[in-house]
């Protein structure tokens, strides 16, 4: 409802011309330091998971490496300082009203989180976009000895169920649920499980793992949002987690875990859980594990059958050569 959207919009294409006369690239910009900034910054304002996703596949387009190891490390070194809408009472405008990006920014320059040099297409470095921002509201952005939570809105979880590494936005999970062990009710699609959870079928204290829903199995990773925002709906989402190779809206609260990686069409660990084994999750600690003895994961692995996509095309050549979610799901092609 702001005309200051319309005037944004005009002045984003005047910028773009005085981009172009400054001869400035994108790669310029989208420097390993840059990329860090822009973890560090999802971190701070307890962003969407799917940054883990979007972020690492920008990166190698621009030849800068980022691996999920990055978001955990800069994870337990950012603290989360909004908590928006809908794990929290604010939105996106009272972000805006409260200063904005750019106070989120300012915070973590002055408590040394921010590559303060990193150029951009305002021709300012960050740091002083950051220099003469203001916040105005510290109920909604956060002083650094006050925040909503110690570390980052993302967590990375792995163990045995994600060797390659799994994403959750703990941000926006309810603390009885940071810690949680409970039988898998296992799905081979998104449709399965919503078909289950309508039907009654999920309980509290149960994980539901739906699998092939990953860059290969999906094909292409497609949101869980239904079964999530079911389970909310339904009132389950601090007695329930969901477990998946898929991924998940910006919108999703609890326990939801993302990204496991590898995934089931890849024959990861994820696509020989069986109804009734018991799955730990340990936000905190950073795990996620299923509690079967590795000889037996062998033994279920060895008997699993490769897995074929039905699909044809585009898609089919697009589920051969993508990669582990954990690299962004990019394009992989063997010499």
């Amino acid at each position: 409802v702001y005309s200051e959207r319309l005037r944004l919009a005009k002045l984003a294409g005047m910028q773009a011309v005085e981009v172009l006369k400054a001869n400035l690239r994108p790669k310029d910009i989208m420097t390993r330091e840059a990329f860090e900034n822009a973890v560090a910054l999802d971190m701070a304002l307890g962003g969407s998971s799917n940054t883990a996703l979007h972020l690492p596949a920008i990166a190698h387009e621009a030849g800068v490496p980022l691996s999920l190891d990055d978001f955990d490390r800069i994870a337990q070194n950012t603290p989360q300082l909004s908590k928006l809408s809908p794990s929290g009472k604010y939105f996106i405008e009272d972000l805006y009203a409260a200063g904005g990006v750019s106070a989120v920014l300012k915070r973590l320059a002055e408590n040394g989180r921010l590559h303060t040099d990193c150029k951009t297409v305002a021709l300012k470095t960050q740091g002083e976009i950051a220099a003469v921002a203001h916040v105005v509201d510290e109920d909604v952005i956060h002083p650094w000895n006050n925040p909503v939570h110690e570390t980052g809105g993302i967590a990375v979880l792995k163990g045995n169920l994600a060797v390659d590494g799994s994403v959750v936005k703990a941000g926006a999970v309810d603390e009885d649920m940071l810690v949680h062990s409970g039988p898998a009710k296992v799905f081979n699609s998104e449709e399965e499980a919503v078909e289950a959870i309508t039907g009654g079928k999920i309980v509290k204290g149960d994980v539901v793992v739906i699998r092939y829903e990953g860059p290969k199995g999906g094909p292409g990773m497609r949101e869980m949002l239904t079964p999530t925002s079911m389970i909310a709906g339904m009132g389950l989402d601090k007695d329930v987690a969901l477990l998946t190779d898929g991924r998940f809206s910006g919108a999703t609260r609890g326990a939801s875990i993302g990204h496991v990686s590898p995934e089931a069409a890849a024959g990861g660990t994820i696509a020989v859980v069986e109804d009734g084994d018991i799955i730990n999750i340990d936000i905190p600690n950073g795990k996620l594990e299923l509690a079967v003895s590795d000889d037996e994961i062998a033994r279920r692995k060895a008997a699993l059958k490769p897995f074929k996509s039905n699909v044809t095309g585009y898609l089919k050549k697009y589920a051969l050569h993508v990669s582990s979610a954990a690299q962004g799901a990019i394009e992989v092609f063997e010499d």
